[in-house]
């Protein structure tokens, strides 16, 4: 047991899209990720038990199909992840911590084994989460977040793999294949202390994945369906894009003092909810991003950059690889064993000009 508890804190402090500095912390990492292991049943298992509701079935038999199609069509590995399910009885798989200062964009980072310095603490308890959170200096904005799933990197296949869970199992079709390929890319490449890299990389995974599994795999109404989810998560991200340039410009203006930063970004936020009402009255009341505009702040407009700064570099890598998966994560590979500010350099060279992306997969808007 001693041996399996250590091979599990290993794999959290390597998480990829949530992470895992004291022996409270860790014990909390490891004693979640076990329940959450042990939760876990084959899908087979699943389909067959009389129990199971018929639309989870449903479900999981798409997932399935999901986790075939990653294996032939995307070159993404062929292992014991998502081939079991567990029901968390919660809605998010962990929840997020992420902090800034009152003017910057740049994230609070804490640094652990294996993963590096990262951007993030996560915590299977929300109120541990908020506890932590309601600690951090004063000085610096914070913000919470739910997220419906995280990657083991491959370290806990042995154990049966990252299992499919309650969190995200409902997802719109589309929605659901991109997550599966995101975590899976995870597996495939990690820079140890490098969120954009590998978050950006992942992204760039799931939407290359989800646009040829919506095109090739799914009925008309999952692609309509999609396309109604996506389009409204396209022009918010169209709006906090458009934010958070604002904010950076504010922050990084040498001709202005703090007090007239600080009066110029609470008129940006306001400007922000106010085109954010804007946007739910087109979308008939919709109220699926009020969560995030409630505590927006420096901290979450942070962490969402994270996921996308770096995905067109990443796409013009998969043009110049012949849009072969193979040889785009080759090429990914050779860059994550460069230093930092290298394998940065060489992707900026791609693709030197910030544009927009699409959301990730939902664990922020």
């Amino acid at each position: 047991m001693r041996r399996q508890l250590a091979l599990m804190a290993l794999a959290l402090l390597s998480a990829g899209c949530a992470s895992t500095s004291g022996v409270g912390y860790y014990w909390q990492s490891v004693t979640g990720h076990l329940r959450l292991m042990q939760a876990a049943r084959p899908v087979d298992a699943w389909l067959a038990d009389a129990q199971t509701p018929p639309n989870l079935k449903d479900r999981l038999a798409l997932a399935q199909r999901i986790r075939a199609f990653a294996v032939t069509e995307l070159a993404l590995p062929d292992n014991a992840s998502y081939h079991r399910y567990a029901d968390l009885q919660r809605r998010a798989a962990v929840y997020n911590v992420v902090a800034a200062p009152a003017l910057s964009l740049t994230l609070q980072t804490w640094c652990f084994p294996v993963a590096g310095c990262v951007g993030y603490r996560g915590y299977f308890d929300e109120a541990d989460a908020r506890r932590f959170a309601s600690g951090l200096p004063a000085g610096l904005e914070v913000a919470v977040y739910p997220v419906p799933a995280y990657s083991t990197l491959g370290w806990m296949n042995w154990a049966g793999g990252d299992p499919l869970l309650n969190t995200f199992i409902a997802y719109p079709e589309g929605e659901l294949a991109r997550l599966l390929f995101h975590e899976l890319a995870h597996q495939v490449v990690y820079a140890s202390g490098d969120t954009e890299f590998n978050e950006s990389f992942a992204t760039t995974v799931e939407r290359l994945g989800g646009t040829r599994w919506l095109a090739t795999q799914a009925s008309p109404s999952a692609r309509n369906e999609y396309a109604a989810f996506d389009e409204r998560r396209r022009r918010f991200r169209a709006l906090t894009f458009s934010v958070r340039q604002t904010l950076d410009a504010i922050y990084k203006d040498g001709s202005l003092d703090d007090t007239e930063k600080s009066r110029r970004k609470t008129a940006a936020m306001a400007d922000f909810r106010q085109s954010y009402d804007a946007l739910k009255r087109d979308w008939g009341g919709f109220a699926g991003y009020d969560p995030f505009v409630a505590q927006a702040n420096n901290a979450s407009f942070a962490a969402q950059a994270a996921y996308d700064g770096l995905v067109p570099a990443f796409e013009a890598l998969f043009e110049r690889a012949g849009r072969d998966f193979a040889r785009f994560y080759d090429a990914v590979r050779a860059l994550a064993a460069l230093p930092k500010e290298e394998r940065r350099s060489q992707l900026m060279r791609l693709a030197p000009t910030p544009s927009l992306v699409a959301l990730h997969t939902g664990a922020h808007p």
